[in-house]
């Protein structure tokens, strides 16, 4: 056996327990290797029994008198009763519904038992101890610091023990990737220790010793990336974009609202960025309905007054047209040329410097057609048009989705690139569009990017690549993101980024009024929403899938396991259609839907003519409808507290008075908890803290665009070795080719991790 031996090839795993394993990521030795508890059990201390206490957690070490099953009168139960005694008395003990146990203890067999006493009439018992036979063997599930993994249904504790067991000798086949001089400078155990004991410490002492390895490992591989890119940003000039005062005190003092002082100061530092020859590397951080994308127009309008070219881009070609439509509004009486570019859409606004009225530049935008619907059927001829307008400079600013990104896309000299919604394109994607701004001619194509994603290859990193010449200037490059990261897990997270934070909404905006539904009191929230749509208000209601069929295809990888019952959109949609709401005029929308069907039932339900608009997250981002005053949400226990703030978002974006209905099968205090927590807070990144604390970063933020998915160990708590992991990460960093070792293991996280 070694570290990559499947697991269906470890002692008693057949195919059912491999497939159980798989749904929690475990596939091969090494993978259970890594697979740590989340706590343990503390069964060390073993006591007589005639001094056990009712409610005591202890450890008993005895013999098997007697046991033996049978069914329970009532509920006919499988029973399974013991006696065990030492030589202080005897115990009884009871197990419910796990016959094997009579089978697996005989009648003379020395055990240990661990767990919680009861008292009764009769005296102590316990009731459905874990046991284990006393060998030679050490024990895993008794008499020791027990380890509590993760399960899905059809896994025990017992089992993942029993496995982990096996694999521990395992550790001593991984060679330590941190240097001896690191290891005794900051006083770090090697790493097979570590992996050993954090499956089966002896002691508290040797569970930190083991924790404080593993979280710095984590740690390291993060920062070592983090001083990388700050590393490579040095090594490249951008364009200073000079501050035209003037012109941007005009630009603010035209705008229908006054700017929150939040915005003003993530403006300002945005603009002193972008002045320096260091590409600026920012990311803005605001919560919904904070007010981005004007702090995001500032920025481009200063580099169009230094006669560079701007993009924004974004995830999806309904926000992109609704990016265009703010920035055709906002821009409206300055001589700028916009355009849109998406895979269906091409448009191009030429504003004169004339003020127009909104009714003429929407005409201007797409004939008699309103902002929300920019689709139109693009010819070839066109669309080379349009292309060759972006190459020589014609258009100023750019806003699109991934058609960015295509290899006949050129800018004539790009300044500034602005994502939104940063995590939701690949890490090559972003790459891409960084690099289309690059002036050498070691710049990387995107067929190579595309070919060598295709292939599973990576592109070196900058730790890798540096001294081989290369490119020299790059544009300015800002990310957005409308999920509120907490200034503690993006320092964590991103390092040396620079962080802009809005944290204020826009003056006279109503508190939303969020209330988690009973069961009971769902015929009168449809009351409630029939009322509001005859107010002339309109509804969204939120479902996390678009069939019933996908939810038998889900086993949640959860602890406790079993399958997923998620309301779908389709069968929503039939019912609040053909049973609660026949009186009103119901739509649907999610994401496998074509463009064409998404565009259409995004605008009639701008246009009102549609009331209610069940949908995926699809409306997570981007939506704004200001006539809609109610957002519902189903299996709201199924979405994170920072992924409902984003819901709750959608409304209360006009005059009217907004609410947020939270729906719920579970039964679960957690679930509760965290949905009455959402009920009474609306800062979202007070949500966002809340959601980390109760879920972990790898939940609440995803974890296919950064490096939480290593995350299974360090914590925000984790300031000291944050710390130490900064430091050695600045110390190594410029001689990494000196580490071998430590090379080797961030080509190995690079190909699966992914940090901006």
């Amino acid at each position: 056996m070694n570290l990559t031996t499947p697991v269906s090839e470890l002692t008693k795993v057949g195919k059912t327990a491999a497939k159980r394993l798989g749904y929690l990521g475990i596939h091969t030795a090494q993978d259970l290797l890594y697979y740590f508890p989340f706590r343990y059990e503390d069964y060390r201390r073993v006591v007589l029994i005639k001094d056990l206490r009712d409610g005591e957690s202890v450890t008993i070490s005895g013999a098997v008198e007697l046991i033996s099953n049978r069914r329970s009168f009532r509920s006919r139960k499988m029973v399974t009763e013991a006696l065990i005694r030492d030589h202080s008395g005897s115990l009884r003990v009871v197990w419910f519904n796990q016959p094997f146990i009579g089978k697996a203890l005989r009648p003379g067999d020395k055990v240990y038992l661990s767990g919680a006493v009861k008292g009764d009439l009769l005296g102590a018992q316990m009731v459905s101890p874990a046991y284990e036979k006393i060998t030679s063997r050490e024990t895993t599930s008794t008499a020791r610091l027990v380890p509590m993994y993760a399960l899905t249904a059809g896994l025990t504790q017992k089992q993942i023990r029993f496995l982990a067991q096996q694999v521990a000798p395992l550790a001593e086949q991984l060679s330590d990737w941190l240097p001896a001089k690191i290891l005794g400078q900051y006083d770090l155990i090697p790493l097979p220790q570590a992996l050993r004991g954090i499956h089966f410490p002896i002691d508290e002492a040797a569970l930190k010793k083991s924790t404080e390895r593993l979280k710095f490992d984590e740690l390291l591989l993060l920062q070592l990336q983090a001083e990388d890119s700050r590393k490579n940003r040095l090594d490249h000039s951008a364009p200073q974009l000079t501050f035209h005062q003037s012109a941007l005190q005009e630009f603010v003092g035209r705008l229908p609202f006054t700017l929150t002082k939040t915005q003003k100061i993530a403006a300002w530092e945005i603009l002193q960025d972008i002045q320096k020859s260091t590409p600026m590397n920012r990311l803005l951080s605001g919560d919904v309905g904070s007010g981005k994308t004007v702090v995001a127009a500032m920025a481009l309008y200063s580099a169009f007054l230094n006669g560079y070219q701007g993009v924004l881009m974004a995830p999806t070609e309904i926000l992109a047209a609704q990016h265009f439509a703010s920035l055709c509004r906002l821009f409206s009486g300055l001589p700028i040329s916009i355009g849109l570019l998406t895979a269906n859409q091409v448009s191009t606004v030429i504003l004169n410097g004339a003020q127009r009225s909104e009714e003429s530049l929407s005409q201007s935008i797409n004939g008699e057609r309103s902002f929300a619907t920019l689709r139109m059927t693009v010819a070839k001829k066109e669309k080379e048009g349009f292309l060759k307008k972006l190459a020589i400079g014609e258009i100023k600013i750019i806003v699109g989705t991934h058609a960015l990104l295509s290899e006949g896309v050129h800018f004539k000299k790009l300044g500034l690139v602005i994502v939104d919604e940063q995590h939701r394109f690949g890490v090559e994607q972003r790459k891409v569009i960084k690099e289309k701004s690059l002036t050498t001619s070691s710049q990387t194509s995107l067929t190579a990017l595309s070919s060598a994603e295709e292939r599973g290859t990576v592109t070196p990193s900058p730790l890798q690549r540096r001294g081989q010449g290369e490119v020299s200037q790059s544009a300015h490059f800002l990310s957005m993101t409308a999920t509120p990261i907490p200034r503690s897990l993006a320092l964590m997270l991103y390092g040396d980024l620079d962080i802009s934070i809005i944290s204020e909404l826009p003056p006279g905006r109503k508190p939303i009024i969020t209330r988690l539904v009973e069961p009971a009191k769902r015929e009168k929230a449809y009351e409630f929403i029939r009322a509001q749509v005859k107010n002339g208000r309109q509804v969204f209601v939120v479902c996390p899938l678009i069939e019933d069929k996908q939810a038998g295809a889900i086993v949640a990888p959860l602890r406790g396991g079993g399958s997923n019952d998620k309301r779908s959109v389709l069968s929503e949609y039939d019912k609040l259609s053909q049973q609660i709401f026949l009186d009103l005029r119901v739509g649907y929308l999610h994401g496998k839907m074509k463009a064409k069907e998404k565009d259409g039932a995004m605008e009639k339900f701008k246009q009102g003519e549609t009331d209610i608009l069940v949908s995926t997250s699809v409306v997570e981002v981007g939506v704004d409808i200001p006539n809609a005053s109610v957002m519902m949400i189903e299996g709201a226990d199924k979405f994170g507290l920072a992924q409902l703030h984003q819901f709750r978002g959608r409304v209360g974006r006009s005059i009217h008075q907004s609410y947020c209905l939270l729906f719920t099968d579970s039964d679960s205090y957690r679930s509760s908890e965290r949905l009455k927590y959402f009920e009474t807070h609306h800062d979202g990144f007070k949500l966002a803290e809340k959601d980390l604390a109760m879920r972990g970063p790898g939940e609440v933020y995803g974890t296919e665009q950064s490096g939480l998915q290593q995350l299974r160990l360090a914590k925000l708590t984790d300031q000291g070795i944050i710390k130490k992991a900064r430091e050695v990460a600045r110390e190594v960093a410029p001689d990494i080719k000196k580490y071998p070792k430590l090379l080797e293991k961030i080509k190995e996280w690079e190909r699966v991790v992914h940090l901006e």
